[in-house]
């Protein structure tokens, strides 16, 4: 089974896209990494009890407040959901880096059990290729374990900053250059992407309107088939050992690609 990570920047299109890979012709399983993640901090889990214990003696205002929709125990009585903004306030800003990595410690390891869990039932549903929808994919390393990398990526900086401006129409254009700004530079992403060779990482320039993103996914995905077909996935499904030494191969190959990729980048820097 193929793992296809999708990743972008804000307001490139990546949340379209894959949209467009879960429908017909596609009809491709997605793994969001956001829903994850939202999923591992819900009430009753192990993450939010200890989202809780750590945060909650010192942040008073760290759940939503009881409500007639929210009761003093929550909805169905294993607490009251997380008060994100309250923990945002928390973690983010000058002197949270300890925050941080508290509650990174605490969600990303339960992320990554989910998606796991959920790339295994995939793989045993019998679907040749399944979607990690992962907007930190470079950032984060999940770009090792991937077959193929897509990047939702656009071409002119000023039609990102005009979407993102769209979408958020509360955003000043200072506010938007910010958010955007904070991010990897798309077109760097896109290089990346490129730089995994033919079919190991694609690119979707979503530069018009959504007819056109429809036609560029079609050719991107005709270029990931060819080098993935369906015939491979059922080799895979029905030989383990041979899917372990192909994700094997596939893993050592992207830790390869990734290690140059980041060595050639220091040389660059060190010749400034």
């Amino acid at each position: 089974m193929l793992l296809l990570g999708l990743t972008g920047s804000i307001a490139t299109g990546k949340s379209t896209v894959s949209q467009l890979l879960s429908q017909p012709p596609y009809n491709l399983p997605v793994i969001d990494a956001d829903i994850m993640a939202r999923k591992v901090v819900e009430p009753g889990t192990a993450g939010y009890q200890k989202i809780v214990s750590h945060f909650g003696p010192s942040t008073p205002d760290l759940l939503l407040p009881p409500s007639a929709d929210i009761p003093e125990n929550g909805p169905d009585g294993k607490g009251r959901p997380l008060n994100r903004p309250a923990l945002g306030r928390r973690i983010f800003g000058q002197g949270k880096e300890e925050d941080r990595k508290v509650l990174n410690a605490i969600v990303h390891p339960a992320v990554r059990y989910e998606m796991y869990k959920a790339m295994l039932y995939a793989y045993l549903s019998g679907h040749w290729a399944v979607v990690l929808d992962i907007p930190l994919l470079f950032e984060s390393g999940w770009e090792r374990i991937c077959g193929t990398v897509m990047v939702v990526a656009v071409s002119d900086p000023d039609i990102q900053m005009q979407r993102l401006r769209a979408r958020d129409a509360h955003l000043t254009e200072e506010d938007a250059k910010n958010r955007v700004l904070s991010q990897w530079d798309v077109r760097d992403k896109a290089k990346r992407a490129l730089a995994r060779g033919e079919g190991a990482g694609v690119v979707v320039w979503n530069d018009g309107d959504k007819e056109q993103l429809r036609r560029e996914v079609h050719r991107v995905m005709g270029e990931v088939r060819r080098r993935s077909p369906k015939w491979w996935a059922w080799l895979l499904l029905l030989c383990p050992p041979l899917a372990m030494t192909a994700g094997m191969y596939s893993f050592l190959r992207s830790w390869y690609i990734k290690s140059k990729w980041e060595s050639e980048k220091m040389k660059e820097k060190a010749k400034l």
